[in-house]
């Protein structure tokens, strides 16, 4: 670990103008992801200005919504009050996330900045085009298994690892950066970009912009009765094989609205929203989310090591939505009708 300067940032002005002045600065929340990254070598910032005491509370928002502080511990978001009747999903995501001594370092602006845990970009030795663009992808030919099956390039097939983000986008949550033009507010399917030719940036974020906090809208029905999911080689802390967040809600015999998004299938959280189209104003069917999720799927690029995610995600999403409609009984354990 090369040598670097430390500064506490006293206000987010004060944070920006340091990291937007200094192209080798960079921000420091919780430390969990950075400082794992700086004991592998992965880059040797000159500079990390700490924000972690910047932005710490959990408060309704001005629309009647709930702000997040970007500050804001995993743990102190899980156990809000606010947070676990109005979003329950997110609170699950975040228990599901981590450990307990992690989750109480973990800031939720870090948890959404987080970087792959691909093996190939976590090893200096090799070559990876996240780290050193144009230097390829040796995973396409190697060890794919956790890596992602949708929304991936010729250039990269790195899976996003964030169980948070997953139930913030199902939620429609909103992104609030303050960087060095000014304020902007990002839906949050708007911060993460895909890899494309150039998968060496994970978000649209400029350098020395900063998340300050994270709005999530009123919280209503749909949201109140929203889960997550997630599948895992082992129940305690690992990183997500496939997982899901959902709400469902419905009016009669008709889909009257619904929200699924899903996490470790692709580089970003992926928010199914063709499928949210099949799916809603439909009967409530588990058939018929099948073949909406089916759909949603079809054009997945798995390697063969990661093949088995794409039946994996369309079978948590309808067990999800089977069980919030009520229709646990009429599927089987693996999300097939019965």
């Amino acid at each position: 670990m090369k040598p670097f300067d430390y500064t506490r940032a006293g206000s987010a002005a004060d944070a920006v103008a340091l990291v937007s002045a200094d192209p080798d600065a960079m921000f420091l929340g919780g430390g969990t992801n950075v400082v794992d990254h700086l004991r592998l070598g992965l880059f040797g910032p000159g500079h990390l200005v700490d924000v972690s005491a910047l932005h710490t509370g959990v408060e309704p928002a001005p629309d009647g919504g709930l702000r997040l502080g970007a500050g804001v511990t995993n743990s102190e978001a899980a156990a809000s009050p606010l947070v676990r009747t109005g979003y329950p999903a997110v609170s699950q995501a975040l228990l599901s996330g981590a450990s307990g001594q992690l989750r109480n370092m973990a800031t939720v602006g870090g948890n959404l900045l987080q970087r792959t845990r691909c093996r190939y970009f976590q090893d200096p030795a090799k070559p990876c085009n996240k780290r050193r663009p144009g230097s390829g992808c040796p995973a396409r030919a190697g060890i794919s298994r956790d890596l992602a099956i949708i929304g991936t390039s010729p250039s990269c097939i790195a899976s996003h690892p964030s169980d948070f983000a997953v139930a913030l986008a199902a939620m429609d949550a909103v992104v609030l950066t303050r960087g060095p033009g000014g304020d902007r507010r990002l839906p949050l399917d708007e911060l993460y970009r895909l890899p494309g030719d150039d998968p060496s940036r994970d978000t649209v974020l400029e350098h020395g912009e900063l998340i300050v906090a994270i709005e999530l809208p009123p919280p209503t029905d749909l949201t109140r009765g929203s889960r997550y999911r997630k599948a895992r080689d082992r129940a305690s802390f690992a990183f997500a094989l496939g997982a899901v967040a959902g709400a469902i809600l419905v009016r009669g015999d008709a889909v009257a609205d619904v929200r699924l998004a899903f996490g470790a299938i692709a580089p970003r959280p992926w928010r199914a929203r063709s499928a949210e189209r099949a799916i809603l104003g439909g009967q409530v069917d588990a058939a018929a989310f099948r073949r909406a999720l089916e759909a949603e799927f079809a054009e997945a690029t798995p390697t063969q090591e990661n093949a088995f995610k794409r039946t994996l995600a369309v079978r948590m999403g309808v067990g999800l939505l089977s069980e919030l409609a009520g229709l646990d009984t009429h599927v089987d354990r693996a999300g097939q009708p019965r």
